[in-house]
């Protein structure tokens, strides 16, 4: 079961602060944007999934982690198929799988709290401006992150169930109980987040 995306490794990935790769991460979807060239791109895809497949995850985990992103990946490829020529749907598709692989490098390489901590000092200039509270922006960021690897349990839970009954799995018949028990845990949190004052406002 997924209890997170943090990977444990001493890898130099590992080591970078939180701020240099999300710069990283910026600069090199920037930078993916305006690059059309299928081989350089095809090279970029290359890199960012050896980078991300070094990084001590079993193979069949590490696929697991991004089946639901992947499979929509090929499903807006599948797409563009038919509404762009074959040059631009092939170069979308890329640039998209190689920014996929670079994010899931940097958020399994990155604590939660690391992730929260970082963010709300960015942010602080805007809670200075009056905006919002940084802190609440950082909790809401490390709330997001947490609730990924949840809503993959449940999915797999629900998966199983329906197997358990041999039932084939359908779309409309997981994706409401998915929604509906993943708001009441929602619901639940902020309840709890309340009730100890730990939001600023």
């Amino acid at each position: 079961m997924l209890t997170s995306l943090f990977v444990e490794g001493s890898t130099l990935l590992h080591r970078l602060s939180v701020r240099t790769k999300l710069l990283g991460l910026m600069i090199s979807g920037l930078a993916l944007f305006f690059i059309d060239n299928p081989f350089l791109l095809g090279f970029a895809l290359l890199l960012t999934a050896t980078l991300y497949l070094r990084l001590g995850l079993p193979f069949g985990e590490a696929f697991r982690r991004l089946r639901p992103v992947l499979f929509t990946i090929a499903f807006f490829a599948l797409v563009n198929i038919f509404v762009l020529s074959p040059h631009e749907a092939l170069v979308s598709t890329l640039r998209l799988l190689a920014i996929l692989f670079l994010a899931a490098s940097v958020t399994a390489t990155t604590t939660i709290a690391a992730f929260i901590e970082t963010l709300t000092a960015l942010l602080m200039p805007l809670e200075r401006m009056g905006l919002m509270k940084a802190s609440d922006g950082g909790l809401a960021f490390g709330l997001v992150m947490r609730f990924v690897p949840e809503i993959a349990n449940r999915y797999e839970m629900l998966r199983q169930a329906h197997a358990a009954r041999g039932l084939t799995l359908k779309p409309h018949r997981i994706i409401g109980p998915l929604i509906i028990s993943t708001l009441k845990e929602a619901d639940a949190i902020a309840q709890a987040i309340d009730a100890r004052g730990i939001r600023g406002q």
